[in-house]
């Protein structure tokens, strides 16, 4: 986790990527496209769990910026006038569109653009499709830019694997790193995976260049109370060195009080010392008078 959101902050801008704004409009709903089915949800809850904590993850991220569109299970149509060129991805990521208004569907004509990224979580009813004919779709016949496909479930075997597509069309695996790990050029970002023992699912996390993780929106908040939790202890720290100053500037105006004192009774003393002298000296005088007196007279 971060050390501070502060830092994330700085980070996040250093590394977010800079794109082309898309020449298409936003598009909330085109009449005669449909923008759902009626099959119902085929995902798990290993998926739907994996699914909206990674959506959470992306949207937050990419939330300073006003052009980066998160879709998530939603149609993208992407030929005109051709209802069966359509697929629903369990995300992708747009560049150079706007964030809102949200959208029914995604039309890559209307909006000038298609997805930089997409990202499928495998299952049953679809690993086939996943693994093998939408690596075309999206990356030849679409146009995205990579395509990323991983297995949430941990009872089963895992599977993290990428292809991107190059300038000249050719498609190609992304390189695992030595941990797994897959690096996205389009997107400026490592992605890993974890797994969570408590839920048992294997969490796919991205990260920052450098490895610094993007934080769920648990971690986040669990963060932001540390760091609230820090500056309250920093600030009963600095009211008690206050005190402590306090403390201290109070005992040595008492020492100096106590000095003050010390040396007016030294003061005092000295001067009844001198004036019982004086009136010694002055008896002895007047002694010495009477005794020379006495003498004459005799």
């Amino acid at each position: 986790m971060m050390n501070t959101l502060k830092d994330f902050e700085f980070k996040k801008r250093k590394y977010m990527p800079v794109f082309p704004i898309a020449n298409g409009k936003p598009t909330i709903h085109i009449e005669g496209y449909p923008c759902e089915d009626d099959e119902p949800m085929p995902a798990t809850e290993f998926h739907g769990l994996q699914i909206n904590i990674f959506y959470d993850q992306l949207f937050r991220y990419f939330r300073m910026n006003d052009y980066v569109h998160i879709g998530n299970d939603n149609f993208i149509y992407y030929e005109e006038g051709n209802l069966t060129k359509v697929v629903a991805p369990d995300i992708f990521v747009v560049f150079g569109v706007k964030k809102y208004p949200l959208r029914r569907s995604f039309y890559t004509w209307s909006e000038g653009a298609a997805p930089v990224a997409v990202f499928e979580f495998l299952s049953d009813a679809t690993a086939g499709q996943d693994r093998h004919e939408k690596v075309q779709v999206y990356l030849q016949e679409m146009g995205v830019q990579e395509f990323f496909i991983h297995q949430p479930e941990m009872d089963k075997p895992a599977e993290f694997f990428g292809w991107c597509r190059r300038g000249s069309g050719d498609i190609v695996d992304i390189v695992p790193d030595a941990a797994g790990g897959l690096f996205s050029e389009a997107l400026n970002l490592w992605f890993r995976w974890e797994e969570d023992q408590t839920t048992r699912v294997r969490l796919l996390r991205p990260s920052l260049p450098d490895g610094t993780p993007i934080n769920t929106s648990v971690e986040e908040e669990q963060l932001r109370e540390q760091e609230q939790q820090m500056r309250l202890e920093e600030q009963q720290m600095r009211l008690e060195e206050q005190q402590m100053r306090l403390e201290e500037q109070q005992m040595r105006l008492e020492e100096q009080q106590m000095r003050m004192e010390a040396e007016a009774r030294a003061e005092e003393s000295e001067r009844l010392v001198k004036e019982e002298t004086e009136r010694r000296q002055a008896l002895e005088a007047e002694l010495e008078d009477l005794r020379a007196q006495i003498t004459n007279r005799s």
